[in-house]
């Protein structure tokens, strides 16, 4: 077997889709990060794709290095490992679908099938207290058993710790007490802040606590760990297993939070999974992309004994649904896994022409 083409698809839902082609007409899908979607489309098919055509799909590992290794000068963090994913993914799918059995099966096997999913609501940082209180009340009516209220502040720090804290306790006061609520601060506090809030938060009753302090700051990320009872969670911002080698032993967070359409795809994410459970760590994804990147999320997760918490869910879209002859489905706070060949997902093709970017 022999990959004969890759092809990356900008879209109007914000994703960057990518499919691997071969001579025996299996196919394979991924997804890149969305931070910018012409940009990922333009480096998976003149960096990523020339190093690839002609080579074996099943030779995951390989390609990985041929990609990872054949351009790691034009960058390790962002753009390079993110577009590595979507190529990635889809070459695992192409691996499941030619063995005939779900991912997670060919990954290892699953420790579990469904997942309980907690609504990722963003946006905070321009939100009034109750108006967040109100996508809580929406998200709890759709079914979701756990929340995360998430704030957005962009490199700025300390904005508002008061507006903060007054938006989780009114969301916190709405909910059942064993109702699982979480807050990511997006990198917004100092240290300082980070742990007086905290301290706060523990007070009210939080699940975990996500990225305090800047991404860069693992010294910092250590200390607000160190001083709070609460789970510190951070890796979102890491790509590679080096990187989280070295958030581990220096920010030593209590979650880990890797996002396999930004960390190199699946073939990283199971080496960033095996130092997780070598530190006895769990291990709770970063993903906000609800098709291709959360199916790939999940499977991988379904392989990993310590990565029971619920999972980061952003809710399901019509606009993504329609991409898919066959999209997941999310009930009653859940999504389960279909037992199906790779992925378990079958593009539309004229869903997928007619949601290209103009």
């Amino acid at each position: 077997m022999k990959i004969t083409d890759v092809k990356a698809y900008p879209l109007k839902t914000r994703t960057a889709l990518v499919r691997v082609f071969t001579d025996e007409g299996i196919e394979g899908i991924g997804e890149c990060s969305p931070m910018n979607v012409p940009v990922m489309c333009y480096f998976v098919e003149n960096a990523l794709k020339p190093l690839i055509v002609g080579k074996n799909p099943l030779d995951v590992e390989r390609l990985w290095d041929d990609m990872f290794f054949g351009t790691y000068k034009l960058g390790t963090a962002g753009t390079q490992p993110s577009c590595i994913s979507g190529v990635d993914i889809a070459l695992w799918d192409i691996k499941a679908k030619v063995a005939g059995m779900p991912l997670y099966q060919l990954m290892g096997g699953a420790v579990r099938t469904t997942f309980t999913m907690y609504k990722s609501i963003g946006g905070g940082s321009a939100m009034t207290p109750n108006e967040m209180l109100s996508k809580v009340e929406t998200a709890y009516e759709e079914g979701f058993k756990a929340v995360k209220i998430r704030m957005d502040w962009k490199y700025k720090q300390d904005v508002d710790p008061k507006k903060d804290m007054e938006m989780f306790r009114l969301c916190r006061e709405f909910l059942p007490d064993e109702f699982p609520l979480s807050f990511d601060a997006n990198n917004g506090y100092s240290v300082s802040t980070a742990i007086q809030q905290g301290s706060k938060f523990e007070d009210l009753g939080i699940y975990h606590f996500e990225e305090p302090v800047s991404p860069t700051n693992y010294e910092g990320i250590r200390e607000v760990a160190d001083a709070l009872d609460v789970p510190v969670s951070a890796g979102e911002h890491e790509y590679t297993r080096w990187q989280f080698r070295d958030l581990i032993n220096v920010a030593k967070p209590d979650l880990l939070q890797p996002d396999v359409v930004k960390c190199c795809g699946l073939t990283e994410g199971k080496r960033i999974a095996a130092l997780a459970e070598t530190h006895d760590m769990s291990v709770v994804p970063h993903m906000t992309q609800p098709s291709i990147g959360n199916a790939a999320s999940l499977a991988l997760c379904a392989t990993l004994p310590l990565s029971s918490r619920p999972h980061e869910y952003s809710g399901q879209r019509d606009d993504l649904d329609e991409l898919f002859d066959d999209p997941w489905e999310f009930k009653n706070g859940e999504i389960t896994i279909p037992n199906k060949p790779g992925l378990g997902l079958t593009v539309n093709e004229k869903a997928l022409e007619a949601a290209l970017m103009d």
